[in-house]
């Protein structure tokens, strides 16, 4: 998601044309009007919170779940318009910033946004330390000091101020402190700013995600920025020499997919009256729900999830024998505008009128508002794991399911939804990523 914040109208464009250098003179090239536009505004940070491995904090917990709560409602929203095609969002790529972005929110406005985010009457130095603690458990802070160290998910904020304006250093300071993001100065007026912004996206995604935008708005003084990027192994690989070709009966008629074969004891499975549901499980913790509906309508079931729902199929799962087959699968969205979205789910920072930016972020007596919100997402899926990269520039539970008498069959070859999820101390399992896969 891209967040811009204007001083006057500011229209921000997006493209999904990719930036590819045609040679090493190109790269270098790029890399250059990187260093030459960013300067990064140095301040010393803080440790991020370590939470207690006894206790949870309250409200630490409530934001993380609020965070998650946030997410399936983004998600629905974006699903009813899906149709025939895949689809693919990381809703913490967005939470987060507008996290963030609380902090420079004029007061008459905060509490709105809060209640947008599911962190109503938690205040903000709550939501500060809850964002910091959560950073900390997703980034595996505690495990740094094991020379085996490895942390699949890295994530990157960013916020860009036009070098014609004085960014507040209160917000800057919290910004990094809270939310390991880091002010740079850039000017907006410039062609190679978007190409650094770009690079910048490269850059936090290993390449997955190589444009983001395709030019500023010359009246744009500040965008805020999220990277996430994950990689991680199964825990149980599938074996390659049981992937077979068969069917996948896509919304517009059947295709052919390559699907993978996990069976055996003791798979973690959930099943109702409306879905079958597993997790695959990631080396460093976390893992990829694969949530297959009866009915066939993956973008019906994802716009109707909440996260009650979620945290349903996740407690009243069972141990049980049976076998997955699961296509292998990889997702690529355009650059989505998420602003009419985000303004349906009561984030008010979209509104010219009011301005609720102005007195947190610059220095300068100006309107500051959001003027545009995109997001950039990718996914893949095979049999030795999971990589999903974002870039974002701003149902009802039953009973517990019954015990399978006979051994499962989770054969997902219609649309289905997955949701990818990593560990935090307080919240739980952090949705990260939510998609439909109509076509693997």
């Amino acid at each position: 998601m891209f967040l811009a914040g204007c001083a006057n109208d500011s229209v921000l464009s997006s493209g999904n044309e990719s930036i590819e250098s045609a040679d090493k003179a190109d790269e270098a090239a790029v890399q250059d009007s990187v260093n030459s536009v960013f300067k990064i505004i140095e301040l010393s940070s803080k440790d991020l919170i370590e939470p207690s491995l006894n206790e949870q904090q309250v409200s630490a917990k409530t934001v993380a779940r609020g965070a998650n709560d946030f997410a399936f409602r983004l998600s629905a929203l974006l699903s009813e318009n899906v149709g025939t095609e895949s689809f693919i969002c990381s809703p913490y790529s967005v939470w987060l910033p507008l996290a963030a972005l609380v902090n420079a929110t004029d007061s008459q406005y905060r509490e709105e946004l809060l209640t947008a985010l599911g962190a109503a009457g938690i205040n903000v130095a709550d939501l500060n330390n809850a964002a910091s603690r959560m950073l900390y458990s997703l980034t595996k802070q505690r495990d740094r000091q094991y020379e085996a160290y490895h942390d699949p998910l890295r994530i990157v904020n960013a916020f860009f101020v036009g070098n014609n304006v004085t960014l507040r250093r209160e917000f800057a300071q919290t910004f990094l402190d809270y939310y390991c993001g880091r002010a740079i100065t850039v000017d907006f007026t410039s062609n190679e700013a978007v190409h650094a912004v770009n690079q910048w996206a490269s850059d936090s995604t290993e390449g997955l995600i190589t444009e983001i935008i395709r030019e500023f708005d010359p009246d744009t003084i500040a965008a805020i920025a999220n990277a996430i990027y994950f990689s991680d192994r199964w825990v149980w690989e599938f074996s390659e020499e049981n992937t077979t070709e068969d069917t996948f009966h896509s919304p517009t008629g059947d295709i052919t997919a390559f699907f993978m074969l996990r069976e055996g004891n003791n798979q973690v499975y959930y099943e109702d009256d409306n879905v079958q549901a597993m997790p695959l499980r990631f080396k460093t913790g976390g893992g990829l729900y694969i949530i297959l509906p009866k009915d066939g309508d993956a973008a019906g079931l994802l716009s109707s999830m909440t996260s009650k729902y979620f945290d349903t199929i996740q407690s009243d799962s069972i141990l049980a024998t049976g076998k997955l087959l699961l296509p292998r699968f990889s997702i690529e969205s355009g650059a989505m505008e998420l602003s009419d979205t985000l303004k349906a789910l009561g984030v008010p920072l979209f509104d010219e009128l009011t301005a609720p930016l102005t007195g947190g972020l610059v220095e300068e007596s100006i309107p500051v508002w959001l003027s545009g919100a995109i997001q950039k997402a990718v996914i893949i899926v095979d049999e030795k794991g999971t990589t999903a990269a974002a870039v974002t520039i701003l149902p009802a539970p039953g009973a517990a399911p019954p015990t399978p008498t006979e051994p499962f069959e989770m054969n997902c070859n219609s649309p289905f939804v997955f949701v990818l999820y990593d560990r935090t101390n307080d919240g739980g399992n952090q949705v990260l990523f939510t998609g439909i896969v109509n076509r693997p």
